[in-house]
């Protein structure tokens, strides 16, 4: 299903400790391709992030994204940045492009080197696997400790023809992105045979980024290496979209990405269920948002939630420290169907009907602050269970 002119493939290079384990992916277009870039908003900045904002910046085509697991090459320094280009080169000689025209990203441990002589050894091997449109190959050389790969694909019909979006994402744990454009880890790499200007490209990104992984989150702590890349090849030969055809492409580039933001905030780390903070009738659609999120990433309510415990006076104590002016005394907290608190206060609720709603793999809160507004937002989390703990007490080791 991937878009006309695109491949892709993965391998094992040496960096993962599991031989089975793939850890080097290539995705490639047989065109030069427009590209839209965003990444983390944390001022620690791994050396790929760093390399994408410089090149994307400096050139306007691409034709490769070349992505590893097992190693972040985060606070690495200049030899970081040398060792990613070093592959890129490699990348480019058997491709026969310009180096330049390779974008690059990384997760796994941050501090760690890139083997670069063992990536290098594998390149020629890498190149010849992309003709066999490996995805699956490819999706699970980004993986870390998710539990399944993340991949889909949608058709679109315009006007002038039929679009491709093929898009895959990676992210279980360190996942509450704070993706910007140009200035664990949650990577996504989208393919699109669509004709875009590099503006425009840009900006359908943005708008879908902000709806779906920017409303995400696992654990609350921003990655080093949070990358979004997204290419079109034009290659549908749909021409330039018109304005009601390039809403068309929103609409589905939303759902595409809304679906994978999804896909992690359900596979988090240890997760036993998801969970939809619904934050309504503020007057700023910012103020819904503050709220949503400190709900989302508290943990005294991610563990009642993996306790299906209908805590809703965590609810509101996380509300009361999102930093935004609401009156505490009208807000109303609903588990599901079921009110839980009215009006700042408890009411009398079926308790084992709300413990039934959480015990279910998806389940939606709904925090009704009545301010007099009409504006809302909602935010993706999972549970927090003793699983978690498990995994990152000994991540590194």
């Amino acid at each position: 299903m991937l878009p006309k002119g695109f491949y892709c493939g993965g391998l094992h290079s040496g960096i993962a400790k599991s031989k089975s384990k793939n850890d080097f992916a290539l995705f490639y277009s047989d065109s030069p391709c427009t590209v839209a870039g965003m990444f983390t908003g944390s001022l620690v900045k791994a050396a790929p992030v760093l390399i994408d904002i410089d090149r994307i910046k400096k050139y306007r085509l691409f034709q490769a994204i070349v992505a590893n697991s097992g190693c972040a090459n985060a606070c690495t320094g200049k030899q970081g940045k040398r060792d990613a280009l070093i592959v890129c080169k490699e990348v480019a000689k058997h491709l026969k492009i310009s180096d330049t025209d390779i974008l690059v990203a990384s997760t796994g441990v941050i501090g760690d080197f890139l083997p670069v002589d063992k990536m290098v050894k594998a390149v020629p091997q890498l190149v010849e696997n992309i003709k066999k449109k490996d995805e699956l190959a490819a999706v699970s050389s980004i993986m870390t400790t998710d539990t399944y790969p993340k991949y889909i694909s949608k058709k679109i019909k315009v006007s002038t023809g039929e679009i491709k979006i093929w898009a895959c994402t990676k992210g279980s744990g360190m996942i509450h992105p704070n993706l910007q454009g140009l200035h664990a880890t949650m990577l996504s790499f989208i393919l699109t045979d669509a004709q875009l200007y590099q503006k425009q490209l840009q900006k359908v990104t943005e708008i879908a980024v902000k709806q779906s992984y920017n409303c995400i989150s696992v654990d609350g702590d921003t990655s080093t290496n949070d990358t979004v890349l997204v290419l079109a090849n034009g290659q549908s030969n749909t021409g330039k979209l018109d304005a009601k055809d390039l809403e068309i492409f929103q609409q589905a580039l939303n759902k595409v990405t809304l679906k994978l933001a999804k896909m992690m905030a359900s596979d988090g780390e240890g997760a036993t269920r998801m969970i939809e903070i619904f934050v309504k009738n503020t007057k700023k659609h910012e103020d819904a948002e503050k709220i949503a999120a400190t709900v989302a990433t508290s943990p005294l309510v991610k563990t009642a939630l993996f306790g299906s415990d209908a805590n809703w006076g965590r609810i509101l104590a996380a509300l009361g420290r999102a930093g935004v002016k609401v009156n505490p005394d009208k807000v109303d907290i609903y588990i599901g169907d079921v009110l839980t608190a009215k009006d700042g206060m408890a009411v009398k609720f079926d308790e084992k009907k709300a413990k039934k709603i959480l015990q279910q793999k998806e389940c939606i809160i709904t925090i009704d602050v009545k301010s007099g507004g009409k504006q809302w937002a909602r935010y993706y989390t999972c549970d927090f269970s003793y699983d978690y703990v498990k995994i990152n007490g000994s991540y590194r080791s």
